[in-house]
């Protein structure tokens, strides 16, 4: 068994997978709005900040978080955003969920 052409097994699986399929297609329908792709993005980049905060054990700021909601409250009230939002839970959850088996399989993940 060549480990390798597993690899491209399971990718292809992953973009086969209806998780995937309607994450990319909803992908493509948001990049065609900018509001929604620019929200979208500093959406993510305050994630990525308040991970790297928690992570590092600092608290996040107030005006980070409070950012971060508003942004969120604004995006849940755009039909295309929440759409994004909830494919992207789905595909990462599945993602999650292929990274865990593999860590298990090898003794990474308890």
């Amino acid at each position: 068994m060549n480990v390798y052409d597993q690899a491209h097994d399971l990718a292809r699986a992953i973009r086969e997978s209806g998780e995937f399929k309607e994450f990319d297609r909803i992908r493509k329908e948001a990049e065609q709005d900018n509001d929604v792709t620019q929200m979208l993005a500093e959406f993510h980049q305050l994630q990525i900040q308040l991970q790297t905060a928690q992570m590092t054990g600092n608290t996040p700021d107030q005006d980070m978080m409070s950012r971060m909601q508003s942004l969120g409250t604004m995006l849940a009230t755009k039909p295309l955003a929440a759409r994004y939002m909830q494919a992207e839970a789905a595909f990462t959850i599945m993602m999650n969920d292929v990274f865990g088996i593999i860590g298990e399989a090898v003794g990474l993940q308890q």
